[in-house]
Parts: C-alpha cells; sequence; structure tokens
C-alpha cells in the first residue's frame, strides 16, 4: 500500500491532495491510502464536515525503505520525520525544488501554479478519468484556500480554469459564497491555544548558501490568514510568547508570523525581537511599530516573502 501525504501543520491542499491523490492512484491499479501528517486546521475541518469526509489517518512510523508518494510538499524539514530513509516514487507539488534526494528515478509532476489541487485535475483529464463530485469539491476547495479565491498573486489563469470547470461537477453554484463561508470556518479561531494558531500554517526555511552550512540561517514563517485580523492582534502578546517558544525550541536564528487579512488583501506580521525587526526593514522596507511591521499587499508566503529573504541571505558574489 502505497502511503500519500502532504506537509507537516496541514493546511486544506496537503489534506486534499492527499485524498484525491490517492483516490487517483487507486483508480489506475496503484493501492494508495492518503495520511496527514498534523491536525486539521479550521477551514480543512469545514470541508470535509461539508462533504462527509473522514480526515485522514496520522501517518504512522514507516519502516525504512517504504514507498511514498508526497503531494504539495518536497522538502524534508516540511515532511515525514525519516523521509530520508522512505523510498519516494512520487511527487506532485507546485513549489520550488528542495533538497529530496532518491536512490531510483521518482514521477515528478511539478507546475508554477497557485495549488496542487489544479495539477491533480490536470492528471485526470490527461488519463481520461472522469471527476467525481467528491473529488471535484475536495479539489475545488483547495485551489480556493491555497489562491485565496484568486486574491494571491499566486493565482494563474489554470487556478481559474479549474474551478471552472470543477465547481458545476462539485455542484457548487456559488463560488464566491463558497469561498466565504470557507474562509469564516478558517477566522473562527474561539479559544484556540495560541501556540495551535501559530503552529496552523507554519514552515520552517533554511536560508543561505548550503555550500557553507555554517553559515545558514534557519527561520520559522507562519502565517494566519483570516477576514478578522483584529482577533488575531487581540492575541497579540500570547503569539509572541508562542513565537518565542517555538523559536528556543528548534534553535531558530528568526521567527515571524504574517497575519493575511483576506478580504482586504494586506498583510501584517508579528516581530518577535530586534534581529526580526533589522531583516524585515532591510529585506521590505518595513517599520515595526509595536511589535508590528506592515508589509502591505505581500500576502504570498510562497512568492513574497520566502525568496525575498532568500536573496537577502545568500551571500552576495
Amino acid at each position: 500500500m502505497l502511503a500519500v501525504f502532504g506537509h507537516t501543520n496541514p493546511d486544506t491542499d496537503a489534506i486534499t491532495s492527499a485524498l484525491v491523490y490517492a483516490s487517483f492512484l487507486s483508480r489506475q491499479g496503484v493501492q494508495a491510502q492518503a495520511y496527514r501528517l498534523g491536525e486539521l486546521n479550521f477551514e480543512t475541518a469545514f470541508v470535509l464536515r461539508e462533504l462527509g469526509v473522514d480526515a485522514p489517518e496520522m501517518l504512522p512510523e514507516l519502516p525504512a525503505g517504504t514507498a511514498v508518494a508526497l503531494v504539495d510538499h518536497n522538502e524534508s524539514a516540511q515532511s515525514a520525520p525519516n523521509i530520508t530513509e522512505l523510498t519516494v516514487t512520487r511527487v506532485v507539488d507546485h513549489h520550488k525544488l528542495g533538497d529530496l534526494i532518491t536512490a531510483q528515478p521518482p514521477y515528478l509532476r511539478f507546475e508554477p501554479v497557485g495549488c496542487a489541487g489544479t495539477i491533480l485535475l490536470k492528471l485526470h483529464r490527461e488519463a481520461n478519468l472522469g471527476v467525481e463530485p467528491r473529488e471535484a469539491k475536495l479539489m475545488l476547495s483547495a485551489i480556493l484556500s491555497d489562491t485565496l479565491h484568486f486574491r494571491s498573486p499566486t493565482t494563474t489563469p489554470d487556478d481559474r480554469d479549474a474551478v471552472a470547470f470543477l465547481a458545476p461537477i462539485a455542484g457548487v453554484e456559488d463560488v464566491e459564497a463558497y469561498a466565504l463561508a470557507m474562509f469564516a470556518a478558517k477566522s473562527d479561531l474561539g479559544d484556540t491555544p495560541a501556540a495551535q494558531i501559530f503552529r496552523m500554517d507554519y514552515k520552517e526555511f533554511p536560508f543561505g548558501d548550503p555550500a557553507h552550512p555554517d553559515a545558514v540561517q534557519h527561520w520559522g514563517l507562519g502565517v494566519v490568514e483570516t477576514t478578522n485580523p483584529a482577533y488575531v492582534f487581540g492575541r497579540k502578546a500570547e503569539l509572541l510568547a508562542a513565537m518565542d517558544e517555538a523559536r528556543a525550541e528548534n534553535n531558530l536564528n528568526g521567527v515571524l508570523l504574517s497575519v493575511v487579512d483576506i478580504l482586504n488583501e494586506t498583510n501584517r506580521t508579528l516581530i518577535l525581537s530586534a534581529t526580526e525587526e533589522k531583516v524585515v526593514r532591510e529585506v521590505f522596507g518595513a517599520e515595526t511599530v509595536d511589535g508590528v511591521a506592515d508589509l502591505g499587499n505581500r500576502i504570498s508566503r510562497k512568492k513574497q516573502i520566502v525568496p525575498a529573504l532568500e536573496k537577502h541571505f545568500m551571500p552576495q558574489a
């Protein structure tokens, strides 16, 4: 049985892509099962409830050499703890190439689109496999989530075409209303612990020249996408404490938490210390006021935050 899973701290794309790709492979004659590497966020839980679909099981500890397929990621820091001991046979992803190393040639499908769900739809159509309503709504939900209903600069024409194709099959007549319902579920944080809010969409990245590992910096970058940023900033002190704890526990050089206002398409980022304040000023030209830096319309970590930090920390020739 081929284990299929997305990244740690999974978002809607990571969970739904694992479900859809496992189903796709099974229809192709490859026995596959979807798993997850973390707890569901509120948006993803809403999507699965809407469909009456159970969440994938947590990935068990797999013996070395076990065949696996990755969706929505390809970097070891964002994958299973023993990913370097596993046999990666397939990857479907829309992120930059990471540090993935395999002993045998795997099947790789990378495309610069806004969502792995968009690529999975292409795989269905290329294989002449009809898309079932369940899979259609899973992929539709992922695309709307990852592109913030086309607000994100990661959005491509392929993502828009995919939504137009999937919505009728999924039975979604009003795509905008469905997207807003997803975002409302994501924003309903209630009494969720601050550490959990911080970790909901959190990834760690190495910045610098890998040829000089002693000079590489490791940063944690979290994102809270919400229609109610006032609630998030009302818990600023708690969130900064959670960020500080993560920095100490993981021996990080810096930690940032971007609070993205989905409807107004803005990013105000929590700044933990003078270290982060200096970097954000140098990289984005943003001043920090009372622990918050206004990063304007930089709402995509993948396209607007990480590449700028990579350039900043890479030694100049």
